[in-house]
């Protein structure tokens, strides 16, 4: 027993090896994983693209988070859209009523360069006559210029809901509730698409910890252990409404938060030829797989588009034309995961940054 008790007491006392390396105590030790920004000394060359090679639709923008307030923020921002390549931008407002017709207002200055979309009334939802309530501000919003509704959003709190005031989970509104069955045929008569967040990256429903696979400044995402679906049961919602609604078009932002597994995300798009996705945010997800984002981007041209959903500074639009349109390694990413551009072939670019948001987007 003393034996056994002398070599665990040495083996504790032992460094500890990685990868042959023996692991010393030091000052890293007390950083924080949060302050941590290593400085690559890899010697690269670096391709700066101020403007894109085609003309861009950029298919995923919000009033709110584009910091738009008055019609002279809006022409700033059309001052930024030429300098980068930016033609149309569509513009998310998620309002109805009053709050609608006032962003609408703010874009009318410059008709050709915006699509206004209007949101969806989540008001009353257990009122007998919400359906057709619901149907009918869609319509208004239409005649006033919404050409879309978005963005749609469940987390798992139900559409238009968070955390803080979520209804019980039996009674929050999902994509393929019934009540929205008028809603979603108004659009197929319209002939206008909704955009829809449905769950979010699955590492929200990992563990916060030394496994979670994205950086603290992320962590408020976090749903595990919470009182909301599954990141697949969420995704069955998307499916249901898919199947439900074939002559109405919906695009999944984000890749239908289902960008870590391509292969999956295009057995969904070969069932539901009513989905179509855009990549605004996902940078990190493609630029870490840029071989399969290219081969699942080329094998579905026509059925992504472009999108930021990243504000509108001119140094975020270089960026996604850096990683779309060269061949760049190791690119700083957002969230520690380096890059590698895709170099993306002209018919994929012209597919992903205009041609399929004029086949599927209604600019009548």
């Amino acid at each position: 027993m003393l034996g056994t008790a002398l070599l665990l007491a040495t083996l504790a006392q032992a460094p500890q090896v990685k990868f042959g390396i023996p692991v010393k105590e030091g000052p890293m030790d007390a950083l924080r994983v949060k302050d941590y920004a290593p400085e690559s000394s890899l010697v690269l060359p670096r391709t700066r693209l101020p403007k894109a090679k085609f003309p861009v639709i950029d298919a995923h923008t919000h009033t709110s988070m584009s910091g738009i307030k008055t019609r002279a923020d809006v022409d700033a921002w059309v001052k930024t859209m030429d300098a980068t390549g930016v033609q149309t931008s569509i513009v998310f407002t998620e309002a109805t009523g009053p709050d609608f017709d006032r962003q609408i207002d703010l874009y009318r200055a410059h008709p050709t360069r915006f699509q206004v979309w209007c949101g969806l009334d989540t008001k009353n939802i257990d009122d007998p006559a919400y359906p057709q309530r619901a149907a009918r501000e869609l319509e208004r919003c239409y005649r006033l210029g919404a050409r879309g509704v978005g963005e749609l959003t469940d987390k798992g709190w139900g559409l238009q809901s968070n955390e803080q005031n979520a209804r019980p989970r039996t009674q929050r509104l999902r994509l393929d509730d019934p009540r929205l069955d008028p809603f979603w045929r108004k659009l197929a008569e319209l002939k206008i698409p909704a955009n829809i967040h449905i769950a979010d990256h699955p590492s929200c429903w990992r563990p916060l910890g030394p496994h979670q696979e994205r950086t603290p400044d992320f962590q408020g995402f976090n749903l595990y252990e919470k009182d909301v679906p599954s990141h697949a049961e969420l995704l069955a919602t998307r499916d249901r409404l898919l199947a439900r609604h074939p002559l109405t078009t919906f695009i999944f932002c984000h890749l239908s938060n289902q960008g870590h597994d391509l292969a999956a995300l295009a057995d969904t798009l070969d069932r539901h030829p009513n989905l179509f996705l855009d990549l605004s945010a996902r940078d990190y997800e493609i630029g870490r797989q840029p071989r399969a984002a290219r081969r699942f981007f080329s094998r579905y041209r026509g059925r992504v588009l472009f999108g930021t959903d990243m504000g509108r500074e001119p140094s975020m639009y270089e960026s996604w034309w850096c990683l779309l349109e060269s061949a760049d390694e190791y690119l700083p990413g957002r969230i520690w995961w380096p890059y590698y551009g895709l170099e993306l072939d002209d018919p994929t670019l012209k597919s992903l940054y205009r041609d399929t948001a004029l086949k599927v987007l209604n600019f009548r």
